[in-house]
Protein backbone atom coordinates (compact mmCIF):
# COMPACT_ATOMS: atom_id res chain seq x y z
CA UNK A 1 0.00 0.00 0.00
CA UNK A 2 2.65 2.38 0.67
CA UNK A 3 4.43 1.56 -2.39
CA UNK A 4 1.08 2.22 -4.49
CA UNK A 5 0.72 5.69 -2.68
CA UNK A 6 4.23 6.71 -3.41
CA UNK A 7 3.44 5.35 -7.21
CA UNK A 8 0.01 8.05 -7.05
CA UNK A 9 1.95 10.63 -5.49
CA UNK A 10 5.02 10.43 -7.60
CA UNK A 11 2.75 10.38 -10.65
CA UNK A 12 1.11 13.34 -9.44
CA UNK A 13 4.10 15.59 -8.84
CA UNK A 14 5.74 14.34 -12.07
CA UNK A 15 2.27 15.72 -14.15
CA UNK A 16 2.78 19.03 -12.53
CA UNK A 17 6.41 19.36 -13.95
CA UNK A 18 6.14 17.49 -17.32
CA UNK A 19 3.39 19.78 -17.82
CA UNK A 20 5.08 23.08 -16.53
CA UNK A 21 2.63 23.88 -13.94
CA UNK A 22 5.59 23.88 -11.08
CA UNK A 23 9.14 24.65 -12.93
CA UNK A 24 12.53 23.23 -12.33
CA UNK A 25 15.35 25.85 -12.70
CA UNK A 26 17.22 22.82 -13.22
CA UNK A 27 18.94 22.11 -16.71
CA UNK A 28 20.12 19.01 -17.97
CA UNK A 29 22.20 18.26 -21.26
CA UNK A 30 20.99 15.28 -23.50
CA UNK A 31 22.69 11.87 -23.59
CA UNK A 32 24.54 12.85 -27.18
CA UNK A 33 25.86 16.72 -25.98
CA UNK A 34 26.92 15.14 -23.15
CA UNK A 35 28.80 12.28 -25.04
CA UNK A 36 29.73 14.62 -27.95
CA UNK A 37 31.57 17.96 -25.16
CA UNK A 38 33.14 14.56 -23.72
CA UNK A 39 35.08 13.71 -27.44
CA UNK A 40 35.64 17.48 -28.08
CA UNK A 41 37.08 18.85 -25.07
CA UNK A 42 39.10 17.22 -22.18
CA UNK A 43 37.38 17.72 -19.63
CA UNK A 44 36.70 15.32 -16.78
CA UNK A 45 33.69 13.74 -15.95
CA UNK A 46 31.60 13.33 -12.30
CA UNK A 47 28.32 11.61 -12.27
CA UNK A 48 25.51 11.68 -9.72
CA UNK A 49 23.01 8.67 -9.64
CA UNK A 50 20.28 8.51 -6.92
CA UNK A 51 22.77 6.75 -4.40
CA UNK A 52 24.76 10.01 -4.17
CA UNK A 53 22.00 11.84 -3.57
CA UNK A 54 20.82 9.45 -0.68
CA UNK A 55 24.82 9.32 0.80
CA UNK A 56 24.32 13.27 0.85
CA UNK A 57 21.55 13.53 3.13
CA UNK A 58 23.43 11.15 5.27
CA UNK A 59 21.83 7.83 4.50
CA UNK A 60 23.35 4.44 3.75
CA UNK A 61 22.97 2.57 0.59
CA UNK A 62 23.97 -0.88 -0.51
CA UNK A 63 27.69 -0.99 -1.06
CA UNK A 64 28.60 2.42 0.79
CA UNK A 65 27.99 3.41 4.44
CA UNK A 66 26.83 6.92 5.57
CA UNK A 67 30.10 9.66 6.32
CA UNK A 68 30.07 12.96 6.74
CA UNK A 69 32.89 13.93 4.91
CA UNK A 70 31.85 11.96 1.53
CA UNK A 71 28.21 14.43 2.41
CA UNK A 72 30.20 17.51 2.82
CA UNK A 73 31.90 16.25 -0.61
CA UNK A 74 28.50 15.23 -2.50
CA UNK A 75 27.02 18.55 -1.78
CA UNK A 76 30.10 20.52 -2.84
CA UNK A 77 30.84 18.59 -5.82
CA UNK A 78 27.28 18.86 -6.97
CA UNK A 79 27.56 22.66 -6.97
CA UNK A 80 30.84 23.08 -8.49
CA UNK A 81 31.62 25.57 -11.20
CA UNK A 82 34.56 24.49 -12.47
CA UNK A 83 35.05 25.02 -16.69
CA UNK A 84 37.22 21.57 -17.10
CA UNK A 85 34.71 19.37 -14.89
CA UNK A 86 31.31 18.53 -16.24
CA UNK A 87 29.22 17.42 -12.87
CA UNK A 88 26.76 14.55 -14.73
CA UNK A 89 23.09 14.46 -12.89
CA UNK A 90 20.20 12.25 -13.87
CA UNK A 91 17.93 13.63 -16.85
CA UNK A 92 14.61 13.62 -15.00
CA UNK A 93 13.37 17.02 -14.29
CA UNK A 94 11.22 16.92 -17.21
CA UNK A 95 9.48 14.26 -19.91
CA UNK A 96 10.27 10.59 -18.76
CA UNK A 97 8.63 8.75 -21.65
CA UNK A 98 12.26 8.01 -23.10
CA UNK A 99 12.54 5.65 -19.89
CA UNK A 100 11.04 2.52 -19.63
CA UNK A 101 8.12 1.71 -17.47
CA UNK A 102 9.82 0.14 -14.24
CA UNK A 103 12.39 3.06 -15.06
CA UNK A 104 10.29 6.08 -15.24
CA UNK A 105 8.17 4.75 -12.18
CA UNK A 106 11.46 4.85 -10.04
CA UNK A 107 12.54 8.23 -10.84
CA UNK A 108 8.87 9.54 -10.45
CA UNK A 109 9.23 8.07 -7.12
CA UNK A 110 13.19 9.30 -6.37
CA UNK A 111 12.31 12.79 -7.67
CA UNK A 112 9.11 12.91 -4.97
CA UNK A 113 11.50 12.27 -2.31
CA UNK A 114 14.39 14.19 -3.20
CA UNK A 115 13.59 16.87 -5.54
CA UNK A 116 13.65 19.53 -3.03
CA UNK A 117 17.16 18.25 -2.79
CA UNK A 118 18.31 18.71 -6.06
CA UNK A 119 17.04 22.08 -5.86
CA UNK A 120 19.03 23.34 -2.84
CA UNK A 121 22.28 22.00 -4.08
CA UNK A 122 22.35 22.38 -7.95
CA UNK A 123 23.36 25.35 -9.79
CA UNK A 124 20.96 26.67 -11.32
CA UNK A 125 23.35 28.69 -13.10
CA UNK A 126 25.12 25.92 -15.21
CA UNK A 127 24.10 22.85 -17.65
CA UNK A 128 24.74 19.88 -16.18
CA UNK A 129 26.07 16.56 -17.95
CA UNK A 130 24.18 14.14 -18.47
CA UNK A 131 24.46 11.12 -15.72
CA UNK A 132 22.81 8.58 -18.09
CA UNK A 133 25.50 8.33 -20.47
CA UNK A 134 26.84 5.55 -18.11
CA UNK A 135 23.83 4.07 -18.29
CA UNK A 136 22.90 4.30 -21.81
CA UNK A 137 20.88 0.70 -22.17
CA UNK A 138 18.88 -0.52 -19.37
CA UNK A 139 16.72 2.45 -18.66
CA UNK A 140 15.85 3.40 -21.84
CA UNK A 141 12.60 2.21 -23.54
CA UNK A 142 13.98 2.59 -27.18
CA UNK A 143 17.39 0.71 -26.88
CA UNK A 144 18.29 1.14 -30.65
CA UNK A 145 20.13 4.01 -30.05
CA UNK A 146 22.68 2.33 -27.47
CA UNK A 147 25.51 0.95 -30.33
CA UNK A 148 25.77 4.51 -31.99
CA UNK A 149 26.33 6.10 -28.72
CA UNK A 150 28.82 3.74 -27.06
CA UNK A 151 30.53 4.05 -30.28
CA UNK A 152 30.86 7.81 -29.60
CA UNK A 153 32.08 7.41 -26.12
CA UNK A 154 34.41 4.56 -27.45
CA UNK A 155 36.45 7.62 -28.80
CA UNK A 156 37.08 9.16 -25.27
CA UNK A 157 39.70 6.21 -24.41
CA UNK A 158 40.93 5.31 -28.31
CA UNK A 159 44.28 4.94 -28.57
CA UNK A 160 44.76 6.30 -24.68
CA UNK A 161 46.92 4.60 -22.04
CA UNK A 162 43.85 4.15 -19.28
CA UNK A 163 44.45 3.34 -15.84
CA UNK A 164 40.71 1.67 -14.19
CA UNK A 165 40.02 2.45 -10.86
CA UNK A 166 37.65 0.29 -9.74
CA UNK A 167 36.18 -2.50 -7.23
CA UNK A 168 37.84 -5.65 -7.13
CA UNK A 169 34.73 -7.93 -8.62
CA UNK A 170 34.20 -4.83 -11.48
CA UNK A 171 36.51 -6.15 -14.42
CA UNK A 172 35.95 -3.53 -16.41
CA UNK A 173 36.66 -4.84 -20.01
CA UNK A 174 37.53 -8.24 -19.41
CA UNK A 175 35.41 -10.57 -21.62
CA UNK A 176 34.43 -7.88 -23.89
CA UNK A 177 35.76 -5.68 -26.36
CA UNK A 178 34.41 -1.99 -24.76
CA UNK A 179 38.06 -1.05 -24.25
CA UNK A 180 39.76 -3.37 -26.67
CA UNK A 181 40.64 0.30 -28.71
CA UNK A 182 42.85 1.61 -25.75
CA UNK A 183 47.00 1.69 -26.52
CA UNK A 184 47.72 0.39 -22.41
CA UNK A 185 45.55 -0.66 -19.18
CA UNK A 186 46.53 -0.41 -15.46
CA UNK A 187 44.09 -1.48 -12.93
CA UNK A 188 44.12 -0.32 -9.41
CA UNK A 189 42.06 -2.06 -7.84
CA UNK A 190 39.91 -0.88 -4.30
CA UNK A 191 37.33 -2.59 -2.31
CA UNK A 192 34.01 -3.27 -3.51
CA UNK A 193 32.05 -2.10 -0.78
CA UNK A 194 32.50 1.48 1.68
CA UNK A 195 35.81 2.60 -0.58
CA UNK A 196 35.88 5.47 0.74
CA UNK A 197 37.03 4.27 4.40
CA UNK A 198 40.02 3.99 2.52
CA UNK A 199 40.19 7.22 0.34
CA UNK A 200 43.68 8.64 0.95
CA UNK A 201 45.21 5.24 0.22
CA UNK A 202 43.26 5.00 -3.35
CA UNK A 203 44.24 8.44 -4.38
CA UNK A 204 47.75 7.96 -3.26
CA UNK A 205 48.19 4.69 -5.79
CA UNK A 206 46.24 7.36 -8.38
CA UNK A 207 48.78 9.72 -7.86
CA UNK A 208 51.99 7.49 -8.57
CA UNK A 209 50.60 7.49 -12.37
CA UNK A 210 52.48 9.77 -15.11
CA UNK A 211 50.09 12.47 -15.88
CA UNK A 212 49.12 11.57 -19.38
CA UNK A 213 46.82 8.73 -18.10
CA UNK A 214 43.50 8.52 -18.41
CA UNK A 215 41.64 7.32 -15.64
CA UNK A 216 38.28 5.36 -16.25
CA UNK A 217 37.10 5.21 -12.76
CA UNK A 218 34.30 2.93 -11.29
CA UNK A 219 34.24 3.09 -7.30
CA UNK A 220 30.71 4.03 -6.08
CA UNK A 221 29.73 7.47 -4.22
CA UNK A 222 33.92 7.28 -3.98
CA UNK A 223 34.54 8.19 -7.58
CA UNK A 224 32.98 11.31 -6.96
CA UNK A 225 35.84 13.44 -4.98
CA UNK A 226 38.29 10.98 -6.56
CA UNK A 227 37.66 12.11 -9.82
CA UNK A 228 37.57 16.29 -8.68
CA UNK A 229 41.02 15.63 -6.55
CA UNK A 230 42.46 13.73 -9.62
CA UNK A 231 40.95 16.30 -12.05
CA UNK A 232 42.47 18.83 -9.40
CA UNK A 233 45.82 17.68 -9.89
CA UNK A 234 45.67 17.62 -13.60
CA UNK A 235 44.34 14.48 -14.77
CA UNK A 236 41.92 13.85 -17.33
CA UNK A 237 38.99 11.32 -15.49
CA UNK A 238 36.12 10.15 -16.65
CA UNK A 239 33.59 8.59 -14.01
CA UNK A 240 32.20 5.22 -16.05
CA UNK A 241 30.22 3.89 -13.04
CA UNK A 242 28.69 0.85 -14.48
CA UNK A 243 29.26 1.60 -17.88
CA UNK A 244 31.11 -2.21 -18.54
CA UNK A 245 27.56 -3.89 -16.96
CA UNK A 246 25.20 -2.11 -19.25
CA UNK A 247 27.54 -3.57 -22.15
CA UNK A 248 27.33 -6.74 -20.95
CA UNK A 249 23.20 -6.49 -21.37
CA UNK A 250 23.46 -4.87 -24.44
CA UNK A 251 25.55 -7.58 -25.57
CA UNK A 252 22.89 -9.99 -24.23
CA UNK A 253 20.21 -8.08 -25.60
CA UNK A 254 18.82 -8.16 -22.03
CA UNK A 255 15.62 -6.77 -21.19
CA UNK A 256 15.71 -7.65 -17.21
CA UNK A 257 19.42 -7.31 -15.22
CA UNK A 258 20.82 -10.67 -15.46
CA UNK A 259 23.80 -11.56 -13.19
CA UNK A 260 27.50 -10.86 -14.81
CA UNK A 261 29.28 -14.01 -14.33
CA UNK A 262 32.91 -12.17 -13.78
CA UNK A 263 31.34 -10.04 -11.07
CA UNK A 264 31.40 -13.50 -8.80
CA UNK A 265 34.73 -13.61 -8.98
CA UNK A 266 36.94 -12.07 -6.54
CA UNK A 267 40.50 -12.91 -5.65
CA UNK A 268 44.26 -13.82 -7.56
CA UNK A 269 43.02 -17.65 -7.62
CA UNK A 270 39.40 -17.49 -8.70
CA UNK A 271 40.79 -15.05 -11.74
CA UNK A 272 43.49 -17.75 -12.55
CA UNK A 273 41.21 -20.21 -12.38
CA UNK A 274 38.67 -17.83 -14.43
CA UNK A 275 40.87 -17.55 -17.26
CA UNK A 276 41.49 -14.01 -16.14
CA UNK A 277 45.62 -13.85 -16.20
CA UNK A 278 46.19 -10.77 -18.30
CA UNK A 279 43.64 -9.02 -16.30
CA UNK A 280 45.69 -10.05 -13.03
CA UNK A 281 48.94 -8.67 -14.90
CA UNK A 282 47.16 -5.27 -15.46
CA UNK A 283 47.02 -4.24 -11.82
CA UNK A 284 49.88 -2.07 -10.67
CA UNK A 285 47.79 -1.97 -6.99
CA UNK A 286 45.35 -3.05 -4.61
CA UNK A 287 43.92 -1.48 -1.62
CA UNK A 288 42.14 -2.46 0.96
CA UNK A 289 41.04 -1.36 3.96
CA UNK A 290 41.33 -2.68 7.53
Amino acid sequence: MKEKIKDILGSIVYFLYKYKILKSKIEVASVEETLGELVRTEKSMVRYGDGEIVLLCGRPIPLQEPDLELSRRLKEILHYDNDNLLVGIPDIFGDLSQYSGRSCRFWKKHLLSFRKVYEKYCNCEKKYGNAFVSRMYYIFEDKSSFEKRIDIFKKVWEGKDVVFVEGARTHNGVGNDLFSNTRSIERIIGPQANAYACYNEILNACRQCSGDKLFLISLGAAAKPLTVDLSALGYRVIDIGNLDMEYEWYLKKADNKPEIEKHKIIGREANIKAGYTEYLEQITAVIECE
